[in-house]
């Protein structure tokens, strides 16, 4: 069954194709969507055929930053009732931790991982699709709309270290740094930001409790239409935990909010196994992770659980038919934009003190 968001995903998307001057109807109807859906925020849509619309789209425009220019139009508003809510949080802690539990009203498949060393916190974001597409677009959005959110709420207090991407740069950065203004990370080993660890304590000064409160109680009073299941939940854990090495058993149930032994009975139920849910991730997330030219096989092969390169060879053969060496260099081949420059400082590697899932 297809994972369903809100059309809200895609708020300013025609208003940015129209400035763009490009016609989205083909690459709407290729995705199964239309302007009558995205025009009514409370449609449900596939998130693949949202993250499928964006590539389409930024493609056929000529547009490598259509994400991004769809984030830099959003305004806090946009998000609806929810958007009382998070202005009026306290601090940007408190706000994230809204996103969380909100998330059906805002973006369900979009998961968020704080994680806090060494005087600084990385927010790390995946988006979770039920096929492997890439998702460049739906990155970029989806970060930019985090970041201007915290930017509203912490005006110029708000100065992250750094804005980190996964994929390569584009030809032209002018509207990355004009959106984010801070040290741009692309071929990164995450997609997220860096940030202070102060900047999550922060005090919001326009925070109002009691309107707070006023919008909470209104948004627990509505249903949640778009509920996924504990296997979703499961499952986007996984994608952020797994390339942090934590993709445990234990921290998965954690996550979860459940015991070890309260998640091995929820997912027997449900005809699934632990160990294949992790596979399946792992399938999925180490594409992402080849088409970065800065990661080495052996740092991939680590990174995914793999004690030897050979181990890892192995195990991509089984799956794909190939050894990933081969995999990378076709696509290498086939014009993918794989190349890239020097390795960019990351903090991924720090040992968190304090890991928060907040989606």
């Amino acid at each position: 069954m297809a994972t369903l968001v809100r059309a809200t995903v895609l708020t300013r998307y025609l208003e940015v194709t129209q400035h763009l001057g490009f016609n989205p109807h083909d690459v709407m109807a290729a995705a199964g969507l239309s302007k009558a859906q995205l025009q009514a925020h409370e449609c449900l849509i596939p998130i693949d055929a949202a993250v499928r619309l964006l590539e389409e789209t930024a493609a056929a425009s000529g547009c490598p930053t259509v994400g991004l220019n769809m984030a830099e139009a959003r305004q806090l508003s946009d998000f609806g009732v929810v958007s009382l809510l998070l202005s009026q949080q306290r601090t940007l802690r408190d706000a994230m931790q809204m996103m969380s539990r909100y998330r059906h009203l805002m973006n369900n498949s979009l998961a968020i991982f704080a994680e806090e060393a060494a005087r600084m916190v990385i927010i790390r974001t995946e988006m979770v699709t039920e096929s492997p597409i890439p998702g460049r677009q739906a990155t970029e959005l989806a970060i930019g709309v985090i970041f201007g959110l915290c930017s509203t709420l912490l005006g110029s207090n708000w100065r992250p270290y750094s804005i980190n991407f996964m994929h390569q740069p584009p030809d032209n950065l002018q509207v990355h740094r004009r959106v984010f203004g801070c040290n741009l990370e692309f071929g990164s080993e995450f997609n997220g930001i860096v940030c202070p660890d102060t900047s999550l304590d922060m005090i919001n000064p326009n925070a109002d409790p009691i309107m707070a409160g006023y919008a909470q109680r209104y948004l627990d009073s509505l249903q949640n239409p778009t509920a996924t299941s504990m296997l979703f939940e499961v499952r986007k854990a996984i994608y952020l935990l797994l390339p942090m090495g934590r993709a445990t058993l234990e921290q998965i149930a954690q996550s979860q909010g459940m015991t070890v032994r309260t998640l091995q009975r929820r997912l027997k139920e449900d005809g699934c196994a632990f160990n294949d849910l992790v596979n399946d991730v792992r399938r999925a997330l180490v594409l992402r992770y080849l088409e970065n030219p800065n990661s080495s096989l052996s740092e991939i092969a680590d990174m995914f659980g793999f004690s030897m390169a050979s181990s890892f060879t192995r195990w991509f053969i089984n799956q794909f038919g190939m050894p990933p060496a081969v995999w990378r260099s076709a696509q290498k081949q086939s014009g993918l934009p794989v190349t890239g420059r020097h390795r960019p400082q990351t903090f991924s590697r720090t040992r968190p003190k304090k890991p928060q899932r907040l989606g």
